[in-house]
């Protein structure tokens, strides 16, 4: 009878102790935090593609003629009789302009008319029937020579370093829009309290222009073309600028150079290749070395 019990005692403890140890191995197995996969967080890439940039340097100023012709009378205290041109007025050299006469009691000689010097528009006139010519009064008229147009403009001292004559430019006119030109002078001082110097861009002749009005001018210096990538791509830090590729589904953190700017869109001069994939919006969520899935953004994010 005792052998039967301590038999059956040893059964139990034995079933027991199986148990025991099954139970934290099925535990273990059942854990699902030591067999999952790492998860691959999507986010929107964009592709580096070419494109092409222009340098340029902008100069804003006011319309002014190439070359100025005052038309003045050294008939002193004779009077305008007659006026026959005003300003806006094309004319050609050597035809009059006005006439004039003798004061009262005095008798004229030679000739009385005042021609134009030079063919050209008239912009200003200052001619006025009965008024009187004096020494140093305002010249009768005004001439742009052959009607050639310039804004005269002022930019940095840095940028006239790198500007020179014949340069193209386009120049937008305030009501009229926009016209070819080129540089023709660039200033050889600057102001020492503005440190701005004087450019003048070349339009030609055009009726439409007139003298004062405002204008800007965009001057190319040269176009680059290259890989580009949205400006949201590029993240500015106090390090530099960096850009966030996706290669094998990682992200690989790069330091890159911008270049020029347009449209929402930077020029990637050195750090990133065409074709490569990179992040639409740097440093969103995800860190150097994170798995995950590439989206591509619509096209109008790309571009």
């Amino acid at each position: 009878m005792a052998t039967q019990i301590s038999k059956t005692k040893w059964l139990w403890v034995a079933a027991l102790a199986a148990a025991g140890f099954a139970r934290p191995a099925a535990s273990l197995a059942a854990d699902p935090r030591e067999t999952a996969a790492p998860v691959a967080r999507a986010v929107t890439t964009v592709t580096a593609a070419r494109s092409c940039f222009n340098d340029t340097i902008q100069v804003t100023g006011a319309v002014a003629p190439r070359s100025e012709v005052l038309i003045q009378s050294d008939r002193d205290g004779w009077q305008i009789s007659q006026v026959l041109v005003e300003a806006g007025d094309t004319v050609g050299s050597g035809q009059v302009l006005a006439r004039l006469r003798p004061p009262e009691g005095q008798r004229g000689s030679g000739d009385n008319a005042v021609q134009a010097s030079a063919a050209g528009v008239i912009y200003s006139s200052a001619a006025v029937i009965g008024g009187t010519i004096t020494q140093g009064s305002e010249p009768l008229f005004r001439i742009a020579r052959d009607s050639e147009m310039e804004i005269v403009g002022e930019t940095t001292a840095d940028s006239m370093a790198r500007l020179r004559p014949d340069l193209s430019a386009t120049v937008e006119i305030v009501g009229i829009g926009e016209l070819a030109g080129k540089v023709r002078l660039i200033s050889t001082s600057v102001s020492p309290a503005t440190q701005l110097g004087e450019v003048r861009i070349s339009m030609g002749a055009n009726p439409r222009v007139r003298v004062g009005v405002f204008g800007k001018a965009t001057i190319q210096l040269a176009q680059r073309c290259g890989p580009a990538l949205p400006l949201s791509a590029v993240l500015y830090g106090a390090g530099g600028q960096i850009v966030q590729v996706v290669r094998n589904n990682r992200v690989e953190t790069r330091r890159v150079e911008v270049g020029l700017l347009k449209e929402g869109e930077a020029e990637i001069r050195s750090g990133v290749s065409e074709g490569e994939i990179a992040v639409a919006r740097a440093g969103a969520f995800v860190r150097d070395g994170d798995l995950v899935a590439p989206v591509t953004a619509p096209q109008s994010t790309n571009k």
